[in-house]
This record gives C-alpha cells, sequence and structure tokens, in this order.
C-alpha cells in the first residue's frame, strides 16, 4: 500500500436498508421514518441513518484498502449533506500515509450522492492486523 493508493464502493440506499440498520441498532429517529415530521425540518424529508452511509466505508476498508484484518481506530468525518432513500451513494477512501514500521494507514474519506454532492468527508486511521 502506497500514498495515493485508492478504492471505492458504490450503492444504491432503499428504505429496507433504514429498516435493517433499525433492527441492528435500535435508532428509531422520527427523521428515518416520519415524512410528515421530516418535511418540517431543516432536513425537508427522510434521511438515511448515518451508520447506513459509513458502512460502505467499513466495507472498503474490511475488504479493499487496507482489506482483511483491518478495523478503524479512529474516525474524523463529517456530514455536509444528507443521504436520502433512493440515493446512490459512492464511497472512496484513499492513502494519505502509509506506515511501513507499524501496521497503520490513514485515510482520506469521502462520500458523494449520484449528483456529485459530498455527504461525507474527513479522515480515519485503520490498523490491519497480519492475519498471516
Amino acid at each position: 500500500m502506497e500514498e495515493g493508493d485508492s478504492a471505492t464502493r458504490s450503492r444504491r440506499i432503499s428504505e429496507g436498508d433504514i429498516e435493517l440498520f433499525t433492527a441492528l441498532s435500535g435508532d428509531r429517529n422520527p427523521l428515518h421514518y416520519d415524512e410528515r415530521l421530516a418535511k418540517k425540518t431543516r432536513f425537508g424529508g427522510i434521511i438515511v441513518q448515518g451508520g447506513v452511509t459509513t458502512g460502505l466505508l467499513n466495507a472498503i476498508v474490511a475488504e479493499d484498502l487496507p482489506g482483511p484484518g483491518s478495523v478503524f481506530l479512529n474516525v474524523n468525518w463529517s456530514f455536509p449533506a444528507p443521504v436520502r432513500p433512493g440515493d446512490t451513494i459512492t464511497a472512496r477512501v484513499e492513502v494519505l500515509e502509509a506506515r511501513h514500521d507499524k501496521p497503520l494507514t490513514k485515510l482520506g474519506c469521502l462520500i458523494t450522492n449520484q449528483d456529485g454532492v459530498t455527504v461525507l468527508e474527513g479522515d480515519a486511521l485503520v490498523w490491519t492486523e497480519p492475519l498471516d
């Protein structure tokens, strides 16, 4: 792994994703379910839980870059725009720094929607446990 290496994944987010995440997390915030209430908020409608959005980053880190054995040690993410049911989001991580004395990698993280709007940005520190 070298500075500049990157990986991406995309997913269309459905109402079923919200329901599955709710079953897993217990997050029953009305902003994720109550269209009438959500329309009255600054978001103007239903929004997807942040955990659904960040799930793509978990998949990239665990499966692609750095890959199996990798876990987040620290994340610094902001959510400048909401994700809505029906959006297709694309997550991208890029190696900002790869230590060669320890299995630590600093990743730049970005998620955009189908219109190119940034819905998550930031960075993360990842540990990759040798699995040999």
